[in-house]
């Protein structure tokens, strides 16, 4: 995921050589694809240190990416989980709360691919019973020599990928080190398959790797099954079983008082242009609603400036600044902090899902239970590729809304009628219902993986 450019240039290479000798085994591929890698650990390294100038990675932290560590091993049982970036992190917290809850002695290296992700585990951990046994560490890239060092320092017991982290080399790494893998929530699109159907001997090879696959869907398992996987079952989508985000009390109490008397709705997770249309859909509304404020989370924080400066020099919460009674736009630029806003605004915008200037209809949503287990109204544009399962459950209690005009009328329509935004919160708020069981399930799988 964080190597896109890198691991294109890998495909690009594999494909001209499999057009060159075809039909090529499956570990004629594996080995093309490890000599590449390590023929490209050079450009790596210059890749990881223009990230670090670009805030994408943590200065003093590069090494982890090449799988050295200054923190040691711990005694006893280590389980490795890595979960890219703030989405599956957020998902498989509850399976390590229940991990650490049922083995009192179990500690778990939890890596992560970005650095978002990385402050929100730190912050979870902080707060936690079980912080004290989860080590959080920066996966290495997908080259043997890196993999092979950080298998050697941690020697887990046991390895859990999270959704579409399909990487060869660190999954033969493991199989030489008798790690045995699994791929939890695994999430594979249409257009991942077709890419790795382009490889279908080292595709096979990779997901024969796995002790066990747990799809997300149905969907997701007849691609995996397409692609060779064998070992593959549905339990559940684990962001379906997340617990409701957190917030702090003392911060949801000043939140209320800040908006007091204002009408107000929140543009949750925004992505690139879509601000431009959220301040369209704000001129529209302007006649009706004079008062009203509107709550920009946008999905990566550093993008704070661009936003508030793209809205006229909007108050920014990550500066310390609050909206005054002239403010429309309130740019909330922190991290992991939507519970707080679930909490309190009700009517709520699900963003990365409406067409951009220029189109960027590569877009796939966010997911919708998460505002809807607080009883949130909710809308989203029509992209909604990553999450569809979750918004047919909604479906009743979703509106879809293309374009600027219709975010206005929907919003309109919701300060109008306080009792219609109401009951379409309850009505969301019934099909998130949790299943509370679904990590503790996973958790026992992945206790008994460590046995084998």
């Amino acid at each position: 995921m964080i190597i896109e450019d890198a691991a294109t240039r890998l495909g690009d290479a594999i494909d001209q050589a499999m057009r060159a000798a075809c039909p090529a085994p499956a570990r004629f591929l594996s080995g093309l694809w490890a000599g590449l890698a390590t023929a490209l650990a050079p450009a790596l390294t210059l890749l990881l240190r223009r990230r670090l100038r670009r805030g994408k990675e943590v200065r003093g932290r590069l090494d982890e990416r090449k799988g050295r560590s200054a923190r040691p091993r711990p005694p006893g049982r280590v389980l490795w989980l890595h979960a890219a970036s703030v989405g599956e992190t957020l998902s498989v917290l509850p399976v390590v709360a229940e991990l650490t809850r049922r083995d009192a002695t179990l500690h778990v290296l939890f890596t992560t691919a970005t650095v978002t992700a990385g402050e929100l585990l730190d912050r979870r951990r902080a707060q936690a019973a079980w912080g004290a046994r989860v080590i959080h560490q920066f996966v290495p890239l997908d080259v043997p020599g890196w993999m092979d060092r950080f298998l050697r320092h941690w020697r887990p017991d046991a390895a859990a990928l999270t959704e579409s982290e399909l990487w060869p080399n660190l999954l033969e790494s493991c199989h030489r080190a008798g790690v045995p893998i699994v791929l939890l929530n695994a999430r594979l699109s249409d257009r991942s398959r077709a890419g790795w159907s382009r490889l279908r001997g080292l595709a096979e090879r990779m997901l024969g790797r796995f002790a066990w696959i747990a799809a997300r869907s149905d969907e997701d398992a007849a691609r995996l099954h397409a692609l060779g996987a064998t070992r593959v079952d549905v339990p559940g989508d684990l962001k379906d079983a997340a617990p409701p985000l957190p917030a702090d009390p003392a911060e949801i109490d000043r939140l209320r008082a800040v908006i007091a008397g204002r009408p107000v709705w929140l543009a949750a997770s925004t992505h690139e242009g879509e601000e431009d249309l959220i301040a369209q859909a704000d001129r529209l509304l302007r006649d009706r609603h004079p008062d009203l404020l509107t709550i920009i989370v946008p999905r990566h924080p550093e993008r704070g400036v661009e936003v508030a400066e793209l809205l006229d020099g909007a108050p920014r919460r990550a500066a310390g600044a609050e909206p005054g009674p002239a403010d429309r736009f309130w740019i909330c630029d922190t991290l992991g902090e939507l519970g707080l806003f679930y909490r309190v605004v009700p009517i709520v915008f699900l963003g990365n899902s409406l067409s951009a200037p220029g189109g960027r209809d590569e877009r796939g949503g966010h997911n919708p239970l998460e505002p809807a287990r607080f009883g949130a109204a909710l809308a989203s544009g029509p992209l909604i590729a990553n999450f569809t399962g979750a918004f047919a459950r909604l479906r009743d209690a979703v509106a879809i809304v293309p374009d600027a005009a219709a975010l206005a009328d929907w919003v309109d329509g919701m300060l109008a009628d306080p009792a219609r935004a109401r009951d379409a919160g309850c009505r969301a708020a019934q099909v998130a219902s949790q299943d509370q069981g679904l990590p503790g399930r996973i958790a026992a799988r992945l206790l008994a993986l460590m046995e084998t």
